[in-house]
């Protein structure tokens, strides 16, 4: 069901201030509500799977609820997991590049 007003977004934004006031002094994340998923709170990390995995535990969530993937061509690994938080569902979100691995280059040129 889509958002209507401010107050259909009462859930994850008061889940919002909940973590603000409880985890305040953890690293701070992009954070997104939506219209479109109106109870759901979203909290990503870009480049930073360390403030992902400090978020993952500091919710006390299960290490194996994480899914782990590849996007971008292989050039991004994504973790997520969702979890409820003070009555609202949660997405938590990590990207990070994956290191470019050069070729080792020997005798001529050729690449072994």
């Amino acid at each position: 069901m889509r958002a209507e007003t401010l107050a259909d977004l009462s859930a994850p934004l008061m889940t919002l201030r909940l973590l603000a006031a409880e985890f305040g002094h953890l690293p701070a994340p992009t954070v997104e509500v939506s219209t479109i998923y109106p109870e759901r709170l979203e909290v990503s990390f870009h480049d930073d799977l360390t403030g992902f995995e400090t978020w993952r535990e500091a919710l006390n969530i299960a290490p194996e609820s994480v899914v782990h993937r590849v996007q971008a061509g292989g050039q991004t690994r994504v973790l997520r997991v969702h979890a409820t938080f003070a009555g609202a569902a949660l997405m938590l979100t990590g990207f990070a590049e994956i290191p470019v691995v050069e070729p080792l280059l020997t005798g001529s040129g050729a690449v072994s």
